[in-house]
């Protein structure tokens, strides 16, 4: 796994309908071979299969599917990743 510069991975959020605004916890997973790029957000509760990429500035918040390239706010999938072979 990679995680470049600037980039967040937010495990956390608020409830909204509580009037003492409590912290509510959603793990992230992220799985081997996967690469969050310069700037990108990992939102709370979301699932990076193995080797999905999220692309510089990206925003997700739902889960990224493996092999699988996303970009975007939201971040939405664009391409297979498509590795070489040695």
């Amino acid at each position: 796994m990679v995680v470049s510069q600037g980039a967040h991975i937010c495990a956390s959020s608020h409830d909204l309908r509580d009037p003492h605004f409590q912290l509510v916890l959603r793990p992230v997973r992220i799985a081997a071979g996967c690469w969050i790029a310069a700037e990108a957000f990992v939102g709370p509760g979301v699932t990076m299969h193995e080797r999905a990429v999220l692309a510089a500035r990206g925003a997700l918040f739902g889960d990224a599917q493996a092999d699988t390239v996303y970009r975007g706010n939201p971040a939405t999938a664009v391409k297979p990743r498509g590795m070489r072979a040695d």
